[in-house]
């Protein structure tokens, strides 16, 4: 299995909700919220204003910053990053949609909002995947991570599907026509190489995660990380295989729970690497 390390320089001190419009539905079950245009402006412009931040940690790799600001500088100014993509929604595996007792799983999306992200990249050809939220009443870089799994995943969306991540095991899953498809071999090996009924994922996902959630004594307890969630129906097809994830309860939302749940304050300049198993590109 191919494993993304993702590298993070928070640069604020806690998210706000995002504000949305509503996306059409496309089907019975609610369609996740979508972000406004404005919205989608103004986090493209917070992307566009970090590039010497970028420059920074693509200078970097999979390591702290090291040396001066000055050579940290000139080492970005080399690598002249600039913003390959438009802006694009990222979604996550709802928390209210794994909470839903009911069988077949359409009381709420499959998916929430949780950032906007846009790609990156430096003269060495290095990618990063530049995460941005709204702070407050303004648009900032939450964290930068290597590679351009977000806008390559969102840009396979078909018409009327809405492409999501369980970042608890880093599979990504597009639902379209009621269906629940994968898009990496992670998603296969959770899914199956055809995926499944939105229903069948519900239930699969209330297993994995419905007592983990916020405010669970999964929760309470503090445990973290540790989730091998193979599908036992699938462990023929797939074959054998673990990983470890983020903390199912502090992953559900949004990026600040991704980034909590890796044991990162949002405080100042930090940098720290997370590795999740990635079951193959977006390419």
């Amino acid at each position: 299995m191919l494993r993304r390390t993702l590298t993070t320089l928070a640069l604020a001190s806690g998210l706000a909700a995002l504000s949305v419009g509503t996306a059409s539905a496309a089907s019975s079950t609610p369609a996740p919220a979508a972000p406004g245009s404005a919205d989608v402006a103004a986090a493209h412009a917070a992307a566009a204003s970090s590039l010497d931040t970028v420059g920074r940690f693509l200078a970097a790799g999979r390591q702290k910053p090291q040396g001066t600001m000055q050579q940290q500088e000139a080492a970005a100014a080399t690598l002249a990053p600039r913003l390959d993509s438009t802006t694009v929604p990222v979604y996550y595996l709802s928390a209210a949609f794994v909470a839903d007792p009911s069988s077949a799983g359409t009381a709420a999306p499959v998916a929430n909002l949780a950032f906007l992200a846009t790609d990156a990249v430096g003269t060495s050809g290095a990618h990063a995947s530049v995460w941005t939220a709204k702070v407050g009443t303004a648009w900032q870089v939450v964290n930068i991570a290597q590679g351009s799994d977000e806008t390559a995943y969102a840009g396979q969306a078909a018409p009327g599907g809405t492409v999501f991540e369980e970042p608890q095991i880093g599979a990504w899953y597009q639902l379209l026509g009621g269906q629940v498809l994968p898009l990496d071999a992670t998603a296969r090996q959770s899914v199956g190489t055809r995926g499944m009924s939105l229903a069948d994922y519900h239930q699969l996902v209330r297993s994995r995660y419905a007592d983990k959630l916020p405010g669970s004594a999964y929760d309470r307890a503090g445990i973290a990380g540790g989730f091998q969630p193979q599908n036992p129906a699938l462990a023929k097809e797939s074959g054998s295989g673990s990983g470890s994830g983020v903390d199912g309860a502090a992953a559900f939302g949004t990026a600040g729970g991704v980034l909590a749940a890796a044991g990162v304050g949002l405080a100042g300049l930090v940098g720290y690497r997370r590795t999740h198993r990635r079951g193959g590109s977006a390419a």
